[in-house]
C-alpha cells in the first residue's frame, strides 16, 4: 500500500535518498517525459531495460522495435536509460538497507508517478533482482581479496658492512583470491607500528558502527 503524500516526503527528508544526495542527470532527463507517459511504453521501456541489466544485449535494431511507440528515438532512449540507473542504484542496496516503503516514499519524492514505481519495486524486490546482480558482479571489475597470511621471525647474523648483528625481523606472506603471493620484510619496529595501526583503525570502525545514523533500520 502506498503512503500518503505528506508520509512520503516526511519518510524521503529524514534519511538520504537511495538516489544519493543529487538526483542522477540520467534521472532529471527521463522524470519530465513520464507525465502523461503511455503505460504501454513505460512497460516496454521496464522491460529492456531489465533484460539489459541482466546481461542481453540489445542491438540497434531491437531498441528500434522496442521504440514502436508515441516517443521519438532520443525520448525513448532517456526514458531507458533513466530506468535503468533506478534500478542499478537500487538493486546496489541490500534489501536491508533499502525497504519497500522507503523506494517508494523516494521515487515519489523524485517525481516517479505511482504507478510507474510500483513496477520499479516490483523488479527491485522481485525474482529479477538476482540475475541483475549477478550480471552485475560477472560485468563488474574486481580486485583480488587477501585469502591468507603466513608469518615468520628469522635474524639477520650478519651484513656486508657489520661480521655481527643478531637483529630480528618479520617475513609476512600474503596470498590472494587470484593465486599471487605477495612477500615482504619488515622490522620488529615497523610490525608493532603496524600492529598498532591496524588495532587503532579497527578501534575507529567499530566507533563509526556505533553511530545511530549508520545503523541498520528494520
Amino acid at each position: 500500500d502506498f503512503l500518503s503524500d505528506a508520509t512520503a516526503a516526511a519518510m524521503a527528508s529524514a534519511r538520504t535518498s537511495f538516489l544519493g544526495l543529487r538526483t542522477p542527470a540520467n534521472v532529471k532527463q527521463m522524470l519530465p517525459l513520464l507525465k502523461g507517459l503511455d503505460k504501454a511504453v513505460w512497460t516496454v521501456a521496464l522491460k529492456g531495460a531489465v533484460a539489459f541489466l541482466e546481461g542481453k544485449e540489445i542491438t540497434q535494431e531491437e531498441f528500434a522495435q522496442l521504440r514502436k511507440g508515441s516517443l521519438s528515438n532520443d525520448a525513448f532512449a532517456d526514458v531507458f536509460t533513466g530506468i535503468a540507473t533506478l534500478l542499478t542504484l537500487a538493486v546496489r542496496l541490500p534489501p536491508s538497507s533499502l525497504k519497500k516503503d522507503h523506494l517508494h516514499a523516494d521515487l515519489e519524492e523524485a517525481g516517479v508517478p505511482k504507478e510507474f514505481a510500483v513496477d520499479l519495486a516490483s523488479v527491485v524486490f522481485g525474482a529479477k533482482r538476482a540475475a541483475i546482480e549477478e550480471a552485475s558482479l560477472a560485468g563488474g571489475s574486481r580486485f583480488p581479496v587477501l585469502e591468507d597470511v603466513r608469518w615468520r621471525v628469522d635474524v639477520s647474523i650478519s651484513t656486508s658492512s657489520l661480521h655481527r648483528v643478531l637483529k630480528p625481523y618479520v617475513v609476512m606472506e600474503f596470498t590472494l583470491s587470484d593465486g599471487t603471493v605477495k612477500t615482504m620484510e619488515v622490522s620488529t619496529d615497523k610490525f608493532h607500528e603496524l600492529r598498532y595501526n591496524v588495532a587503532f583503525v579497527l578501534k575507529e570502525m567499530e566507533g563509526v558502527q556505533k553511530k545511530s545514523i549508520l545503523k541498520i533500520q528494520d
